[in-house]
């Protein structure tokens, strides 16, 4: 039987915290001893709101440009029941996303 494999999917709008998960996901790998593979960095998205300055219609058109970045990383490592319990008690800070995926 073929061992599973876990693989981390992260996503944020700020870029240092997904790294600093990232950096405690490779820490409880490194403790427990599993093959760990990343963190690999994704194309980030640009989401971009065009919005007119003026609220009326009046006066020239001049525009503002609102940004949000989504930032994602991939990390797979070994399913290991230790590093998998360790996994679940990491403290994910607001505006990052996780997900485990088990596949074989």
């Amino acid at each position: 039987m073929a061992a599973q494999k876990a693989r981390i999917s992260l996503t944020g709008t700020s870029a240092p915290k997904v790294d600093g998960v990232c950096a405690q996901i490779k820490m409880i790998a490194e403790r427990t001893g599993v093959a760990i593979a990343g963190p690999i960095p994704l194309p980030t998205k640009h989401l971009v709101v065009p919005a007119r300055k003026s609220p009326d219609g009046e006066g020239s058109e001049t525009w503002d440009h609102w940004e949000m970045r989504v930032h994602k990383r991939l990390i797979d490592l070994d399913a290991d029941d230790r590093a998998l319990r360790q996994l679940m008690r990491i403290q994910v800070p607001d505006g990052v996303n996780i997900e485990i995926v088990l596949r074989s």
